[in-house]
């Protein structure tokens, strides 16, 4: 038996090492703090493999070049952080309507505007979800330690291939900079979905848009053998524009159902000693880490805490977090802005007066003690 690779990396490293895993093969990108390693990386890496790595001009260019890339039959990827993720939002919608799978990687900090470049900060989260214009479903996964970065990084990319969607990976600075073990999986050890192709032959008519009885959208490498038009205007099942009522509801229809009718197969999250425990923790990326190690220690004392960490944030995983917090007598969201997170789990439970938020948004890693200080005040208030 062959013995595991381990690894001693940073977090944006070990994003790149899923990606070339998940069979990454062109990345478009600009620098900017805190996710410039991922580029740096790639640039080395991906040469090294017959992949392509391109620095564009400025990140809506990077956006751009990636939707071009993918629609040749490419596995994609680019990365940013906060004021580069606004300058993506326009082709990001492209990429909904188009249907064009994707992986984007912002590696928050904090903002708004050029706000606090190496700073730690989870802000982005309502931009995740609702930056691009017109309604729409996306996907957001996200990950508190490296081993996890790397599972959901492939996952990112298994989940654009399999809904021909955009997926956002939201990092944060603690997680992109910081470093620890990975072990890294053998070849075959994580499952890989693979760009799903038409099977219609050279001069038969091809309908880009038209799903399979599973919602699946079989591809045509566009320059190939097939002819067809890519828009981000609503569109019919050859890709011509169209403001058909009806093609126009039903194409609408098609974009937020394939997302959110698969919520529970999306829905990645971690639960640490929900069993028993009277009083939960809500958390997710880099806050996650002190969240659990506020459980961990309270625990050993013999208070009833537990901790659900997400790593889907959109869709947000409601029916799991309503779930999980039906018996709690007080849930805790944890989390470095100003509670976007919170006013989603408010939305999901079933008595949200008993939710409150456990925050940080200094740039500094909110802290077991910053939690701690919170819960007393809580405690004080007779909860």
């Amino acid at each position: 038996m062959n013995e595991k690779i381990i690894k001693f990396v940073q977090g944006n490293e070990a994003c790149v090492e899923a990606a070339l895993y998940a069979g990454l093969n062109f990345f478009a990108g600009y620098p900017i703090t805190p996710s410039t390693e991922i580029a740096e990386t790639l640039s080395a890496r991906l040469p090294q493999t017959g992949g392509k790595f391109v620095q564009m001009e400025d990140e809506i260019a990077s956006m751009c070049a990636i939707i071009g890339a993918s629609l040749t039959g490419n596995k994609v990827m680019t990365a940013t952080s906060g004021p580069g993720f606004s300058l993506m939002q326009e082709a990001l919608g492209y990429a909904v309507m188009a249907e064009i799978p994707c992986v984007i990687v912002n590696v928050q900090r904090g903002g708004p505007s050029t706000g606090n470049p190496t700073h730690v900060s989870q802000g982005d989260v309502n931009q995740a979800r609702w930056g691009t214009h017109g309604d729409h479903a996306i996907i957001t996964l996200t990950a508190s330690n490296h081993q996890d970065v790397f599972s959901i990084t492939v996952d990112a990319f298994n989940m654009a291939e399999t809904y021909r969607t955009p997926v956002i990976l939201l990092f944060d600075e603690v997680i992109g900079h910081m470093r620890e073990r990975l072990v890294m999986p053998e070849k075959g050890e994580l499952p890989l979905v693979e760009r799903l192709k038409t099977s219609v032959k050279r001069g038969v008519d091809y309908h880009p848009y038209l799903p399979r009885e599973d919602g699946r959208l079989p591809m045509s490498d566009f320059g190939g053998i097939h002819r067809y038009n890519v828009t981000g205007l609503f569109h019919d099942m050859w890709g011509f524009p169209s403001s058909d009522p009806a093609i126009v509801h039903g194409l609408l229809r098609h974009l937020a159902d394939k997302i959110m009718n698969n919520e529970n197969s999306i829905a990645r999250y971690k639960e640490y000693f929900l069993e028993d425990a009277r009083t939960i923790l809500i958390s997710y990326g880099s806050s996650a880490r002190s969240a659990l190690h506020v459980v961990k220690n309270r625990r050993a004392r013999g208070e009833s805490l537990g901790l659900l960490e997400l790593q889907t944030l959109w869709p947000f995983p409601a029916d799991i977090v309503r779930e999980k917090c039906e018996d709690a007598k007080c849930v805790i969201v944890v989390e470095m802005n100003m509670g976007q997170v919170l006013q989603q789990v408010k939305a999901a439970v079933d008595n949200p007066e008993k939710v409150f938020l456990a925050n940080r948004i200094d740039g500094v890693l909110i802290n077991p003690t910053d939690i701690r200080n919170i819960m007393r005040l809580i405690q004080g208030k007779g909860v």
